[in-house]
């Protein structure tokens, strides 16, 4: 499915599609924002390397664990055991860039987007943080608790996304390689076809 014209159209068509499978936790209730609380970087960064660095550069990420403990630690915990090396930028287009399908790595185009890692998938932790350029957001099926190992990072402002996904980070570096990526041409659909592949994502120390 792809991202619809309008932000209504575009968050729907990105809940429908994020990844697959259905929560093991949930029985999809609307869940609670957590509002007012400004977000305070971890300790720790993420850093995004490209394979392709002379093309895309890296992409340095701050953590928001005091917004969205849960999926922060998911997401350092398949960095660190090496889940996102080889996976791809899967899907691109005017609103985001998504990443961490698993599924990626395989041969088969077809089923990116479709697949999450082994770990339990990680309740919603939403919050009224305003989906701003550069923020990194957990993708997830239409359950609200089906957040796994994808993300995306957003491309402008996205008032669609508002209290509908976990937000656990932003883009503090790298931001222009963000926007080469979502220039890759051709694709077939919102899927490049020359694979942006990642090459690891390091969890280190904050400068």
């Amino acid at each position: 499915m792809k991202i619809g014209t309008t932000l209504i159209s575009a968050a729907l068509a990105f809940s429908l599609s994020a990844c697959g499978g259905t929560s093991n936790t949930s029985t999809n209730k609307t869940p609670e924002i957590k509002k007012g609380v400004q977000p305070v970087a971890d300790k720790e960064i993420a850093v995004i390397e490209l394979e392709n660095s002379a093309a895309y550069g890296t992409i340095k990420i701050e953590l928001y664990s005091n917004i969205a403990p849960k999926m922060v630690e998911q997401f350092k915990a398949l960095a660190k055991e090496g889940v996102y090396d080889g996976t791809t930028f899967h899907r691109i287009n005017q609103s985001v860039i998504q990443g961490g399908d698993p599924l990626s790595k395989d041969d088969d185009p077809t089923n990116d987007g479709t697949g999450k890692s082994s770990k339990p998938n990680v309740v919603a932790e939403f919050s009224d943080i305003p989906y701003d350029t550069g923020i990194v957001g957990a993708a997830r099926g239409p359950d609200n608790n089906s957040a796994n190992s994808q993300f995306f990072i957003t491309l402008k402002r996205e008032s669609g996304f508002d209290n509908r996904y976990t937000i656990f980070g932003k883009v503090i570096e790298g931001m222009n390689n963000v926007r080469t990526i979502s220039g890759v041409q051709p694709k077939d659909g919102e899927r490049p076809v020359e694979p942006v592949r990642i090459k690891t994502i390091r969890i280190e120390p904050k400068p």
